[in-house]
Order: structure tokens, then C-alpha cells, then sequence
């Protein structure tokens, strides 16, 4: 099991037609869903437990320096 105490992910989340999406920026894959927001948070970080488990190297790349930019096309 890997343990990782007070870190912070990036969670984009979508209002959907049946209740709501969430994507981790810093976490290629890690989605889920859930039928309100409250739900759909618990239910994302469930997901990047599970991720951060399966792919423990990952930890690695949250350390390096990241930036957040917005880009206007």
C-alpha cells in the first residue's frame, strides 16, 4: 500500500447531464464520476488511492516542479 499524506491533485470537474465527472491534471487516467459533487469528489479520491497503488512510480513525477497554465486558442 502507498501512503501519501497531504497531497494535493488538481481535479477538474464537469457537471454532466446525469450528475458530474472528475479528472486528476496530474494523473493521466485517474476519472470518475458520480451522481453530485459531494459524491463524485469522495468517489475521485477513492480513484487516485487506487492509482497511486497501481502505479506507485508516479509518486516520483509529483515531486518535480509542475505548472498550471491556461491557453487561449
Amino acid at each position: 500500500m502507498v501512503e501519501v499524506k497531504d497531497a494535493k491533485f488538481t481535479v477538474l470537474l464537469r457537471e454532466e447531464d446525469k450528475g458530474y465527472s472528475a479528472q486528476v491534471i496530474e494523473l493521466p487516467g485517474c476519472i470518475s464520476q458520480g451522481k453530485n459533487r459531494k459524491e463524485t469528489i469522495a468517489n475521485i479520491k477513492e480513484a487516485i488511492e487506487g492509482y497511486l497503488e497501481a502505479f506507485p512510480e508516479e509518486l516520483d513525477q509529483l515531486k518535480r516542479k509542475r505548472e498550471l497554465v491556461e491557453v487561449t486558442v
